[in-house]
This record gives structure tokens, C-alpha cells and sequence, in this order.
């Protein structure tokens, strides 16, 4: 019988990830779901690695210009629209805002021109 070697990077990863979705209180499907996609994108993936280990983005995948930072620019953006505050509060969950941020990368690799209409559409009345 060969050796078996076991790497258990993947699972440390997968812990991880579902800690991060656990602690920023997104629904267990939701989660599943991204899980799925990011395991499809090697490219992805590695920057979900670096995420858990530097709790911080890489940004080496760029979509029409666009990597995680922005899009996690954009979440927050969206969040203080809808909480009408103008900025991130201390109640901002930042980990849901990261997470969102992924989803938004691998919706925006599938579909670039409809992400690019979001994200260059203005945010609000005060915007000319």
C-alpha cells in the first residue's frame, strides 16, 4: 500500500472560512455556496487563504480593474447607504463586508459588465 499523505491545509481553510462566516452571521447555505465557488477558483482561493492568515487582502486578482479592496470598498459603501449614516459604525460587521466581498469577485469574474454598471453607478443623490 503507498503512503498516504494528508495534507490539511484545505481543512484548516475551510475552518477558516466558516469561523469567519459563523462570527460575521451569515446564513449556513449563503456560506456553503460561496464555499463551493471559491473552491473552483484556485485564484480565489489563494486569496482567501492569504485573507485568513494576514486578516488582510492581497488583491492579486484584478477584474476589470477591480480586486477585493474595492469591492469591499463598495460593501461598505452600499452599508452606510442603507443605514442612511454616512460611515461604518462600530455595530458595521467588517467580517460580512469581507465575505460579500469574495461572493462579489466571483459573481463579478462570471458576469463582468453587469458588475461594472453597479460599481460605476453613483451612490446617492449628492453624486453628480
Amino acid at each position: 500500500m503507498p503512503n498516504i499523505i494528508y495534507d490539511a491545509t484545505r481543512v484548516k481553510v475551510c475552518q477558516g472560512f466558516y469561523d469567519i462566516c459563523e462570527y460575521a452571521q451569515l446564513p449556513l447555505d449563503w456560506s456553503d455556496r460561496l464555499w463551493a465557488d471559491i473552491l473552483s477558483d484556485a485564484g480565489v482561493y489563494g486569496e482567501l487563504v492569504y485573507y485568513i492568515e494576514h486578516h488582510t487582502f492581497e488583491d492579486k486578482i484584478k477584474v476589470e480593474g477591480y480586486g477585493l479592496s474595492d469591492l469591499y470598498v463598495f460593501q461598505m459603501d452600499k452599508y452606510n447607504l442603507i443605514r442612511e449614516i454616512g460611515k461604518n459604525t462600530v455595530s458595521c460587521n467588517k467580517e460580512k463586508m469581507v465575505m460579500r466581498a469574495f461572493r462579489t469577485l466571483i459573481d463579478m469574474k462570471r458576469d463582468p459588465q453587469e458588475y461594472l454598471k453597479r460599481l460605476r453607478e453613483g451612490r446617492g443623490e449628492d453624486r453628480l
